[in-house]
């Protein structure tokens, strides 16, 4: 266990400096170790419900979002390829839209073909849960549903300082 809070330490320090990381004004935070996990209860464009709790056993992105932002909409198919190229037994993203209808979100998915899990936040209820303030903001939750670190701003999903992000949130391979 501390070996394991060490390296995930030592990675996010890392990642902190990198310029890579920095190039795009994002910040990455550790999450509070006292700090207890946010109940995320939300509801799809299709109706779907999603639950974090039921979630457990695989790594999830919860990115917020919203149509205005526009590092949020370049942001955006990187998250979609990451989830592909994971799959969703081993990593889900949602992507929680902040404070818009279901309309102008449906008219958004349906125009960049998203097809990312996209719950609906309506009042801003969740990001206030997840103390959410930038956006985009994607909470990075380890599959033993422990949150790891939150990323503030824009980032390529599909790169290598990401993968060095999403690798340690991933359940260990069945043997």
């Amino acid at each position: 266990m501390i070996r394991t809070s060490f390296a995930l330490t030592l990675t996010l320090v890392a990642l902190i400096t990198s310029p890579r990381v920095q190039a795009q004004n994002d910040q990455l935070v550790a999450w509070p170790a006292h700090r207890p996990v946010p109940v995320l209860v939300g509801t799809d464009l299709q109706g779907n419900a999603w639950r974090l709790v039921d979630l457990r056993g695989k790594a999830v992105l919860i990115n917020f979002w919203a149509s205005w932002c526009a590092p949020c909409q370049t942001e955006m198919p990187s998250l979609q390829t990451l989830a592909q190229i994971y799959g969703p037994e081993r990593l889900v993203v949602l992507a929680v839209n902040f404070k818009e209808s279901g309309a102008i979100v449906q008219r958004l998915v349906q125009r960049t073909n998203l097809d990312l899990p996209v719950l609906l936040d309506p009042t801003g209820a969740l990001a206030r849960q997840w103390d959410v303030h930038v956006f985009p903001t994607t909470v990075l939750v380890a599959a033993n549903g422990q949150v790891r670190a939150v990323v503030r701003g824009e980032v390529d999903w599909t790169s290598q300082q990401a993968a060095k992000l999403i690798e340690p949130l991933l359940a260990p391979a069945a043997k």
